[in-house]
């Protein structure tokens, strides 16, 4: 229970403070943070919520990354749906509270930040484009993530690398698809929108997925290169 509310807590971070900045701060006349600062506070959730509750639940904060783990044997299958549950419901939750922030000046929500591709894409980029953004953009996240977290790796400074590694995947993604890797947060995003963006929610699930799949295999093939050299 105190993993799975860990889970809660720190998507619901990710998600309010990551989604928040892009729907309320990105574009605020004249000192708005733009895209640059959209990055860095999905990063700097990442690396705060690593330190806070990273030695409850070890801050997945993501189901790729809980699929991702478990797929290079970092965890057992037994975590991963309640994982899961914590961290949707976690990342729903944060965009009830948004709504209610962003619709109190009687603005619209507009995309409210969620995931898109075609003309929902911020740079207009295609399906196929989002498909190996999304995958390739996870994969790396997850290869960091196990390697940072790794035994034979210095102590101490995960948090800082995965915080780091999400706010360089938004630099280069956020035109394509506006940055998933994370269903969690598109799904907690696309509830509030509906219509299209419920439409295109499969993909952001689906690839983000898949590409932390990939990665728990690829990585679980440095740990046999290591026990025969």
């Amino acid at each position: 229970m105190k993993k799975n509310l860990a889970e809660f807590l720190g998507t619901f971070w990710l998600v309010l403070g990551g989604c928040g900045s892009a729907v309320l701060a990105a574009a605020f006349p004249n000192v708005g943070i733009g895209l640059v600062g959209v990055s860095m506070a999905f990063g700097l959730t990442v690396l705060t919520i690593a330190y806070a509750l990273g030695h409850v639940s070890g801050a997945h904060l993501n189901p790729a990354v809980t699929v991702g783990l478990w797929a290079g044997g970092r965890i057992g299958f037994k975590d991963v749906l309640p994982y899961i549950i914590s961290q949707v419901l976690g990342g729903i939750a944060a965009a009830g509270v948004l709504y209610i922030i962003a619709t109190g000046n009687g603005s619209s929500i507009g995309n409210f930040a969620a995931n898109g591709y075609g003309e929902h894409s911020p740079g207009g980029y295609s399906m196929n484009s989002a498909m190996v953004t999304e995958l390739v953009m996870t994969f790396m996240f997850l290869i960091i993530i196990l390697g940072a977290t790794d035994n034979r790796a210095p102590k101490g400074f995960a948090g800082i690398a995965i915080g780091l590694a999400l706010t360089l995947i938004h630099l280069i993604s956020i035109p394509v698809t506006n940055t998933s890797v994370n269903p969690a947060r598109s799904i907690s995003q696309a509830l509030f929108v509906g219509d299209w963006a419920l439409s295109q929610l499969w993909l952001f699930i689906v690839f983000p997925i898949l590409g932390a799949i990939i990665a728990g295999l690829v990585y679980r093939a440095f740990d046999a290169k290591e026990n025969t050299d």
